[in-house]
């Protein structure tokens, strides 16, 4: 659709300096393809993701099994519901109760208590699944 000067100069979620007008309908960042220099667009809907893999997760609370929390994905956003499961090697897997935009590797996840304000634990964003994948 058009050239760059570098995948550093975008960020998933971002609508402005893409320079694509002409489009049916406006397009955003959907993902960056490090290994081929791409940076790959499409419309707001795609942008939903409904499940987040993690690595590195920081336990506050011992949790071997799936288990409902709150969880944060930006830290200006209010948390939402998701079933989180504990994965080996520090891992983890989110399924979220309901799809949120703009979800990127380097990002941190946040669990709070399903009922109440205690941090249960967090981890970095290594990879998400768009919602229509999901479902």
């Amino acid at each position: 659709m058009g050239r760059h000067d570098g995948i550093t100069n975008f960020t998933v979620g971002q609508r402005k300096g893409l320079n694509l007008s002409g489009n049916a309908e406006p397009l955003f960042v959907l993902r960056l393809d490090a290994v081929n220099a791409r940076v790959v667009v499409g419309p707001r809907a795609a942008l939903g993701s409904s499940t987040i893999m993690l690595r590195e997760v920081n336990w506050l609370d011992t949790h071997t099994l799936p288990f409902e929390a709150r969880v944060k994905v930006r830290s200006m956003r209010p948390p939402v519901m998701a079933l989180v499961t504990p994965l080996a090697d520090g891992a983890a897997r989110v399924e979220l109760a309901a799809p949120e935009d703009a979800i990127a590797p380097g990002q941190a996840c946040v669990f709070y208590e399903a009922q109440g304000s205690r941090v249960l634990g967090g981890g970095w964003i290594v990879d998400s699944q768009a919602a229509q994948a999901a479902a």
